[in-house]
């Protein structure tokens, strides 16, 4: 089973994933799963109808505009990463958060590297699945490594020519 780390009012730590992942060609076990949007599209309504809590894996090239209209009954958008060069996720997680509104949790997941810890939580990600083993402790430091910011994004911060004017 993966590391899970969330991010909870700035604190990283680590915590039990209560979902499990199933691929488009396994049965469908008790309790709660996460799954691909194709098979979202087939079974999520079904799903939903049981009571589970349903997360659904998008990868780069699948929009997110396809959850708009269940996001309110999805408590787990898990935006892939197939390599740290493709950052299609960020997008991703920013449309969440800023267009659609999406308060359930945002997770990173496949090349996840706490490099990026700063850039993921401005876009919005509240969980990560670390591909390079790294604790709550290194990813809470990578996302305290630069202190100023250029640019508003979902995390509220103030850019720095925001903080000249003050």
């Amino acid at each position: 089973m993966p590391t899970l780390i969330r991010c909870e009012a700035g604190r990283f730590t680590t915590v039990e994933d209560p979902f499990t992942k199933v691929a488009d060609d396994q049965e469908l076990p008790p309790g709660d799963v996460i799954i691909s949007l194709q098979r979202f599209s087939n079974d999520g309504e079904r799903l939903l109808g049981q009571g589970r809590a349903v997360g659904v894996r998008l990868e780069p090239a699948e929009e997110v505009a396809a959850l708009a209209y269940d996001l309110p009954r999805i408590a787990v958008v898990a935006l892939a990463f197939p390599g740290y060069r493709d950052g299609r996720a960020y997008t991703s997680a920013r449309l969440l958060r800023g267009r659609y509104g999406y308060r359930g949790e945002v997770r990173a997941v496949g090349d996840v590297l706490r490099e990026q810890a700063q850039f993921m939580l401005r876009c919005g990600f509240d969980a990560f699945e670390p591909a390079d083993g790294s604790t709550p402790e290194q990813w809470a430091a990578a996302s305290q490594r630069f202190r100023h910011v250029y640019q508003r994004a979902a995390d509220a911060r103030a850019p720095a020519f925001a903080e000249r004017e003050e």
